[in-house]
């Protein structure tokens, strides 16, 4: 099954170039701030009392092409700085999607997402130095960007999982220009 999401996260990506190249002229770049809680899904089965969630806070930025009057594809990259589970997190998607009004849009997203955890505050216990605390995977996810009138800037809700073991939720405001 991982093997069938990064081939269709690949063949997106190989196709943006050629959406680029088509619709250069209707690029519709964005950057962002985002903030959200991360829940990585370690504690689950409720066999250790550990805490393996924590908030994130960073930036977006990325690129959408109009595929007609009103699908759209892009891609974008993400860096996180996390507080308690989470050191930091950073990813690249591409996006597809469909506008639901002047400047606003629903979308799929599927990319690749790394987490730096922190496991001494995971586990609750001091770790060798030079241990392996980062971690990452598949990712897949829906949003929404619903925009102030007639602004560039627009509210962004998103909720991603990691290779469906975690789950995030994320809010923001993005600045198309």
């Amino acid at each position: 099954m991982k093997k069938l999401a990064y081939c269709a996260i690949a063949a997106a990506f190989m196709a943006t170039p050629g959406v680029v190249f088509a619709q250069a002229e209707a690029a519709e770049p964005y950057v962002g701030l985002s903030a959200g809680y991360h829940d990585l899904g370690a504690d689950d089965d409720d066999t250790f009392d550990i805490d393996d969630t924590g908030a994130i806070f960073g930036v977006v930025a990325g690129v959408d092409f109009p595929i007609g009057q009103q699908v759209f594809a892009g891609v974008e990259g993400n860096y996180h700085f996390g507080t308690d589970a989470i050191d930091s997190e950073y990813g690249v998607a591409a996006r597809l999607g469909i506008r639901t009004g002047e400047n606003s849009k629903i979308f799929v997203r599927g990319g690749y997402q790394e987490v730096d955890l922190d496991l001494e505050a995971i586990l609750d216990t001091e770790l060798p130095d030079g241990f392996e605390d980062s971690d990452g995977d598949y990712l897949v996810g829906v949003g929404g960007e619903f925009g102030f009138g007639g602004s560039n800037a627009s509210i962004r809700v998103g909720v991603d999982t990691i290779a469906f073991d975690s789950v995030r939720g994320t809010v923001g405001v993005v600045f198309g220009f």
